[in-house]
């Protein structure tokens, strides 16, 4: 995906694959953490309830209120 605004890297939002990952979260030395998941900078933190294949992509979803 590709932005507008030429000050973003593009990495912000190229996304990952599940393979890319997988290999990053082997790189953490307890692999029994927590995974939260954030749209804000980390101001608002939510659990990964599920992980669910949705129109061809790979979801990760908080189930929640």
């Amino acid at each position: 995906m590709k932005t507008d605004n030429p000050e973003s890297p593009e990495w912000i939002y190229r996304g990952k694959s599940i393979r890319g990952l997988i290999q990053e979260l082997q790189t953490f030395e307890d692999l029994d953490l927590e995974v939260k998941i954030s749209i804000d900078d980390g101001n608002t933190r939510k659990p990964i309830s599920l992980v669910v294949r949705s129109d061809g992509q790979c979801l990760l979803k908080f189930c929640g209120d």
